[in-house]
């Protein structure tokens, strides 16, 4: 079974049984389906703080190394050139296998003093952005995150491993909850003349197949794991925002919300984009910023 903390998508049904061979379902946090559209729902203009800075490569100086969490996270992707059908390989997503190397680079360079995380992202694989936060939580100089578009799901969970959060003023924040719906097209085959042969072993295994209907015992046992896994991410967010539980229970119904409410709420700490970002680690460090990437 995949897990994934992610904004809701939709795909057809041909993608739709072709992903779920051989994985089952996947569960998705917050605001989701499986897959997702061409286009988002809506599209909110961020501010200028945003905009795009000219960088150095970290090995060619810099004291502060800029980390990028852009698009869906994901455990790993495959480089286009060993995929050029395109079946694997999506530009709209960001590896931990990568970002973690990048913390890993900056953690063991003694000129980089501290870290900036970018995020606009819809979510991802739960796995991929605990792994993002661990690494980040980790470090023992300051980071700072601004979310630009949005910060949603895994993307917010990776928010709240910095010390400070910063969100222009139309970003989208949060989506604290977890979903696990698909498409069940059992009741089209049907109609079209088509039979489901089971052929599996163990009840449950081919729990989750879009062509057959969900039994009330299969339902049951995917909605357990779908609170265990709502509880470890409000736990997180709680522990890394040093929030109460309780308050973060009462925010993760799924929903997302503007920066000023998210700020209200506890989620962001101020309005602000990478300009205040910088200006935040130029106070902690005590010098002037010069910020660097690495190479992807």
């Amino acid at each position: 079974m995949s897990i994934k903390f992610m904004f809701q998508k939709i795909f057809n049904k041909k993608m739709s049984k072709n992903f779920l061979i051989g994985i089952g379902i996947a569960v998705i946090l917050v605001a989701g389906l499986i897959t997702i559209k061409d286009e988002f729902l809506f599209w909110i203009s961020t501010d200028e703080n945003t905009a795009s800075q000219d960088l150095n490569k970290c090995a060619d100086g810099g004291n502060v190394a800029l980390i990028k969490i852009r698009g869906g996270i994901v455990n790993y992707s495959i480089d286009p050139k060993d995929d050029p059908n395109g079946i694997y390989y999506d530009p709209d997503s960001v590896s931990s296998d990568n970002v973690m190397r990048e913390i890993e680079e900056a953690e063991n360079n003694d000129a980089i003093k501290g870290i900036v995380v970018e995020i606009d992202s819809p979510g991802g694989i739960p796995v991929a952005g605990e792994e993002i936060m661990n690494s980040l939580l980790s470090l023992k100089m300051p980071t700072v995150a601004f979310i630009r578009e949005r910060g949603l799901s895994a993307g917010y969970l990776v928010a709240t491993a910095a010390d400070k959060i910063y969100a222009s003023r139309t970003s989208d924040v949060g989506s604290i909850g977890v979903t696990m719906s698909y498409m069940d097209y059992s009741k089209q085959n049907e109609k079209e003349g088509l039979t489901y042969n089971q052929l599996s072993t163990g009840k449950f295994k081919d729990m989750g197949d879009s062509d057959k209907e969900l039994t009330a015992e299969e339902k049951s046992l995917l909605m357990s794991d779908l609170e265990k896994s709502h509880q470890i991410f409000v736990e997180y967010v709680a522990k890394n925002r040093n929030m109460d539980i309780e308050a973060v229970k009462k925010l993760a119904d799924g929903s997302s919300m503007i920066a000023q409410d998210a700020i209200d709420a506890g989620l962001v700490d101020e309005i602000g984009g990478i300009n205040e970002a910088k200006a935040y680690l130029e106070n902690k460090l005590g010098e002037a910023v010069k910020m660097c990437e690495y190479a992807k």
